[in-house]
C-alpha cells in the first residue's frame, strides 16, 4: 500500500494564507481601501476634530439641545468614524497575521502527518519482512 498525499497539501502550497488584501475586488475594492486608508488615520481624526470644533461656539450659544446635537451629530460622527476605522485596520492587520501563523502551523502539521505516513509505511514493510522471515523459519 503506497501513501498518496491529500491533494489539498499541494493546493495549500500554491495558494498561501488568505488575507484582507486578497479581498480587493476590482476598482471599487481598490478605491474603498484607498479611501479607508486615508480617512482611517489618527491624523484624519485630529483634522475632523479641529473641523468640528469650529462650530462648537455656535452650539454652546444655542443652549443644551444644539450642544447635544453638535456632540452627537458633528463631533462623534466625524471623529469617531476615523478612530473606528483605525481600530478596524489594526484588527484586520492582526487578523492577517493570525491567519498567516495559522496557515504556517497547518503547513507544519501537514508535513508532520505526511512524514508519519511514510514512517508507518516503512514500519509496515519491515514488519511484513520480519513476519515473512519468522514464518519461513518456522516452516523449515
Amino acid at each position: 500500500m503506497s501513501h498518496t498525499p491529500h491533494p489539498r497539501i499541494a493546493d495549500r502550497k500554491t495558494s498561501g494564507a488568505a488575507t484582507v488584501a486578497d479581498e480587493l475586488n476590482g476598482f471599487n475594492g481598490w478605491l474603498a481601501v484607498k479611501i479607508t486608508n486615508s480617512v482611517g488615520t489618527m491624523w484624519c481624526a485630529y483634522a475632523f476634530a479641529a473641523l468640528a470644533l469650529v462650530s462648537l461656539p455656535e452650539a454652546i450659544k444655542g443652549g443644551t439641545a444644539p450642544l447635544i446635537a453638535w456632540i452627537a451629530q458633528t463631533f462623534l460622527q466625524l471623529v469617531l468614524l476615523s478612530i473606528i476605522m483605525v481600530g478596524q485596520k489594526v484588527a484586520a492587520a492582526a487578523s492577517d497575521k493570525q491567519a498567516f501563523q495559522t496557515y504556517k502551523d497547518a503547513e507544519a502539521l501537514l508535513d508532520i502527518t505526511d512524514s508519519m505516513h511514510k514512517l508507518l509505511k516503512a514500519n509496515t514493510e519491515l514488519t511484513e519482512q520480519i513476519h515473512k522471515l519468522v514464518t519461513e523459519k518456522e516452516a523449515a
